[in-house]
């Protein structure tokens, strides 16, 4: 008998799980637990084991070893009826745009064989719902980015999902769209809908994950909340000092004589992780250096990954 998810229930269960590609492990015996109303993220640089992870949890590629349930079904044997609960918003947009934005939702919605008329009132609820209903006749070429990421998030929920999966939502968004979009994530949040996703964006992960896991060579190096990562990994304050290129790596030099709870050079600005900025910087002066432009800032997730990982999430 299938075990049935209740409203208290762990969504997706994993212990040991891993994957293999021949010889190479792309993700290396990870334990997690995602439940059922949160936003879960998956942080890493590329490589990191995330893509690999988030392609198990979606039934689209089988575990090498392991154990995963997701829905309280196995994923190899059931993967056909977990399917039918996720929603998926993949890293590029699939959309079809020779259709209007009304057709996309009505075509999709076909595919988990959903009464007709179900489907039409979810279309326009959810066109509403990511601020396109004036846009449902327009071909779907016509629509922005952002409009186009809104539309491939309202197409995901037309089989109203147990659990949303995002792999970069707003990669490629201007600043305004991400925050648009931003605000309907968080909308389904706060209805009760789980969240998985893949982010670049250390503001984005802030901003939308309850808990979040640094993933790196195929293992965790940490997880927990973006601001217990942040108390754990970071220091209350970080200095941002930037010199004249011809001089910055003499000041690296000299910033090492400072002290600080930790240091990180970068190809273009040197940071010092301490407790007090203002006091910090005065220790820099009175060392010498004059730095072109400061910043006394808070400790952030990009701190952290950058601790955990020693390199940014692009490379």
């Amino acid at each position: 008998m299938v075990p049935q998810v209740s409203e208290r229930d762990v969504l997706v269960h994993a212990r040991g799980l891993s994957k293999r590609f021949g010889g190479f492990t792309a993700v290396n015996g990870i334990d997690f637990e995602l439940y059922r109303g949160e936003a879960f993220g998956f942080l890493g640089p590329n490589g990191a084991g995330k893509s690999s992870t988030m392609r198990m949890i979606g039934c689209v590629s089988p575990p090498s070893g392991g154990e995963l349930t997701i829905l309280g079904r196995d994923p190899v044997r059931d993967g056909s009826a977990i399917r039918a609960r996720l929603g998926v918003v993949p890293q590029e947009d699939t959309l079809d745009v020779e259709l209007t934005v009304r057709e996309n939702l009505l075509v999709y919605g076909r595919y988990f064989g959903l009464p007709r008329k179900l489907i039409r009132e979810r279309t326009e609820q959810l066109l509403e719902f990511v601020q396109l209903e004036d846009r449902a006749r327009d071909k779907v070429d016509s629509l922005s980015g952002g409009m186009k990421r809104r539309l491939t998030i309202a197409r995901s929920l037309i089989n109203d999902p147990d659990i949303l999966i995002l792999d970069e939502p707003t990669t490629g968004l201007d600043p305004q769209a991400r925050h648009v979009v931003w605000d309907r994530l968080f909308r389904l949040k706060q209805r009760g809908v789980t969240l998985i996703l893949t982010t670049h964006y250390m503001d984005e992960a802030e901003q939308l994950c309850d808990r979040l896991v640094v993933m790196d060579k195929g293992v965790f190096a940490a997880e927990g909340s973006p601001r217990q990562l942040i108390e754990e990994y970071c220091t209350p304050e970080v200095v941002e000092l930037r010199f004249d290129p011809q001089l910055h790596d003499a000041a690296a030099e000299k910033v090492k004589d400072i002290e600080a709870e930790r240091s990180e050079v970068l190809a273009d600005r040197i940071l010092l992780y301490v407790q007090d900025g203002e006091q910090a910087l005065d220790i820099v002066r009175a060392n010498g250096l004059e730095p072109l432009t400061t910043l006394v800032r808070r400790g952030t997730l990009e701190d952290v990954f950058l601790h955990l990982t020693g390199r940014r999430l692009e490379d």
